[in-house]
C-alpha cells in the first residue's frame, strides 16, 4: 500500500532543536520538536538540509502566505491521513496550485551542524515565536512506519531517482509519489501564515503518475 502520508495540526510543546543523522556519504540535519496530537506526543522532523554541497536542500519560506488551503486546514484538529487523496488538503508542488505567488528557490547553505545557516535560523526563529504564542502549527508530511508517533520527510516527496524510484506495484521502499509532498506551515493570527517549502537539488520534475522523474526532467526552479 503506498506510504502512510497525511497532517497534524497543534501547538508545540517543545523547543524545535537541530539533530543529524547519517544518510550514505552525507549528513542530512531536521529541526525536531514535540506535539501533541490527540492526546499522544509526536516527534516531528522537518528537513533543513545537508552538509554536502552537492546535495543542497531549496526551500522557500513565505511570510505572508495566502492560499484557499489555509481554510480548510483552520477548522481541522490533531492527525488528518490524506493516503491517497488527490486533492488539496493534500500537497502536490507539481499538480496543486500551492506554491503559486511563493517566489522563487532558495538553495539551503551547507550546514555545519550548528543553528546559524539558513534555513535553520528563520526557522528556529519562527517555531520560538510559534512556541511563545502557541500559535497553531500544521506539518505535511509521512507519518513514522516503526509503530511510533511522528511525522517526518517534510520536503517534496517526488522526482527522486535510485533507490526512491517508485515501481508499480512495488510500495516496499521509501518511494516516490504524487499528492504526498511535505511542509510547514504556522498561523500566526493576525500576522497571516508562514509557509515552509522544501525539496532537494537532485529532485527533478515533471514527474509521472507514480511521482518518478520523466525523461526530460531537470532540477526543479
Amino acid at each position: 500500500m503506498p506510504l502512510t502520508y497525511g497532517v497534524v495540526k497543534s501547538v508545540l510543546r517543545s523547543d524545535a532543536s537541530l539533530k543529524g543523522s547519517k544518510h550514505h556519504n552525507e549528513t542530512q540535519y531536521h529541526l525536531h520538536f514535540a506535539l501533541t496530537v490527540d492526546g499522544a506526543i509526536w516527534d516531528v522532523a522537518v528537513n533543513v538540509g545537508t552538509n554536502d554541497s552537492d546535495d543542497l536542500l531549496r526551500y522557500k519560506i513565505v511570510y505572508d502566505f495566502q492560499h484557499p488551503v489555509t481554510q480548510q486546514l483552520s477548522e481541522a484538529a490533531g492527525a488528518m491521513e490524506l493516503t491517497g487523496t488527490q486533492v488539496l488538503p493534500a500537497l502536490d508542488f507539481l499538480r496543486s496550485t500551492i506554491l503559486q505567488n511563493t517566489g522563487k528557490w532558495r538553495d539551503s547553505d551547507v550546514m555545519d551542524g550548528t543553528e546559524f545557516p539558513e534555513p535553520v535560523a528563520s526557522l528556529k526563529r519562527l517555531l520560538d515565536r510559534a512556541s511563545r504564542e502557541k500559535s497553531p502549527v500544521y506539518v505535511f508530511g509521512r507519518f513514522y512506519a516503526d509503530g511510533s508517533k511522528g511525522i517526518h520527510d517534510t520536503h517534496m516527496n517526488q522526482g527522486s531517482s535510485g533507490s526512491f524510484l517508485h515501481r508499480a506495484g512495488d510500495d516496499s521502499n521509501d518511494h516516490n509519489d504524487i499528492w504526498q509532498d511535505g511542509a510547514l506551515l504556522v498561523d500566526l493570527g493576525q500576522q497571516g501564515w508562514v509557509a515552509y517549502f522544501a525539496c532537494f537539488d537532485k529532485q527533478w520534475v515533471p514527474t509521472d503518475d507514480l511521482g518518478n522523474p520523466k525523461e526530460e526532467a531537470t532540477s526543479i526552479q
